[in-house]
């Protein structure tokens, strides 16, 4: 199993005591450090078989500076760095820097292409405007290798990603009853496209939800994907390993 997604700076220390015990079952995890604040505790804890990624999240575009731009260029080089992000645009939160976001989506994409890394996306709105706009952007902008974290279904966001050649990246809603459009776009998509994550502590899987996530509770979403698209639960799993190898290059 591969959990491509998740913030291991954001666990307690028994919940990462527990995440460590089950790093064995896991052939990678990506952790992702969001602002600068996170960026030295995130690569502390790139060992072993987990790696990171460094970058600025939509909601913390607003702390872009040369300063802050010439640090995340310093992090990004680190050896354990295997993605920039996650970058993109929230709506839900924060829609009154969506100036800022771009800004920062830009500089992240820029930073990205220089250093051949995997470019993180993240997406979120009320109204379904930041799918809109980041879907218009990916046609725009076309990343060579970017992945779609916790794809919701947006079915604009699902076409630009199609043709801009993104990896989607399903967390734990692909799980949660009320979801069968996702479910679908997921029994659809391309499978070398495919990619599992947890986003822990958030997006808890069924049937974990209303608790904290971990990295090894990417096991049941897997099971879920393996099921929508007919698979053995191995099938699934090695396709998911691959596609993450395949997109963030690690062994």
């Amino acid at each position: 199993m591969t959990d491509t997604h998740a913030h291991l700076d954001f666990l307690e220390e028994s919940e990462l005591a527990e995440a460590r015990a089950h790093l064995p079952e896991l052939k990678a995890v990506l952790t992702l450090g969001v602002d600068p604040g996170r960026w030295e505790r995130t690569l502390s804890l790139a060992q072993g078989n987990v790696y990171a990624a460094v970058g600025l999240h939509p909601t913390s575009a607003h702390l872009l500076s040369p300063e802050v731009e010439e640090a995340l260029r310093y992090y990004a080089r680190h050896p354990r760095v295997r993605a920039i992000g996650e970058s993109g645009l929230d709506y839900y939160w924060t829609p009154e820097t969506k100036p800022a976001q771009l800004k920062a989506l830009e500089f992240q994409a820029t930073l990205a292409e220089e250093l051949g890394l995997p470019l993180v996306l993240h997406v979120r709105s009320k109204d379904g405007q930041a799918e809109e706009d980041l879907s218009a952007w990916l046609l725009a902008h076309r990343p060579k290798r970017v992945v779609l974290h916790a794809f919701g279904g947006h079915p604009a966001l699902e076409r630009a990603g199609l043709e801009a050649g993104a990896y989607f990246s399903f967390a734990g809603p692909l799980t949660y009853k009320k979801n069968q459009a996702l479910r679908e776009a997921a029994r659809r998509l391309p499978a070398d496209r495919l990619l599992v994550e947890t986003d822990a502590p958030f997006l808890p899987p069924e049937p974990h939800r209303g608790k904290r996530n971990l990295p090894h509770y990417v096991r049941h979403t897997l099971a879920k994907l393996a099921e929508v698209r007919g698979l053995a639960w191995e099938e699934a799993e090695a396709l998911t390993d691959r596609n993450a190898a395949t997109l963030f290059r690690w062994a």
